[in-house]
């Protein structure tokens, strides 16, 4: 007999502000336009996870089409409690291409209008902290002139 699948459900664990650089353009390589972006810091709040973003890491992204982006970025929180966690973010993000032109410019686009999504994976030593280890996440995002808001949730 086949037992009924579980669906998985999904718990809150916070919401970044990310502020980020001007793009560092690699140029058009075989896999895409590569662009590095500078992570300049942020904060981390929610039910579950609070502290800061430490400057440092960067989005490393290939630009696969006017309407496709691979994006991968790596950046290390610090909690409110002063331990470290590593977080490595890999998403996509489309649209139109009208719409992902005008994120290029720096202009402001309602974020129901792109589809950003991603799987952030987490490393840390702290006991406290030790489960972000053992779980997976999904995340959301938005991308703004200045800063990029991800929602990160537990799947549970």
């Amino acid at each position: 007999m086949t037992a009924q699948p579980v669906t998985p459900e999904l718990e809150f664990l916070a919401t970044l502000h990310v502020q980020v650089a001007p793009p560092q353009e690699v140029g058009d390589t075989m896999f895409g336009r590569r662009r590095v972006i500078p992570l300049l810091g942020g904060t981390v709040r929610g039910p579950v996870l609070n502290g800061t973003i430490l400057p440092g890491g960067a989005d490393f992204q290939s630009i696969r089409s006017d309407t496709y982006t691979d994006i991968q970025a790596r950046y290390v929180i610090e909690t409110d409690e002063g331990e470290r966690i590593y977080v490595e973010n890999t998403g996509i993000r489309t649209g139109s291409a009208e719409d992902i032109a005008a994120i290029a410019r720096g202009e402001p686009v309602d974020p129901a209008r792109i589809y950003f999504r991603s799987y952030p994976r987490f490393e840390t030593a702290s006991p406290t902290w030790w489960w972000l280890n053992t779980h997976l996440f999904v995340g959301t995002g938005a991308r703004h002139p200045d800063h990029v808001e991800l929602n990160f949730f537990v799947l549970r």
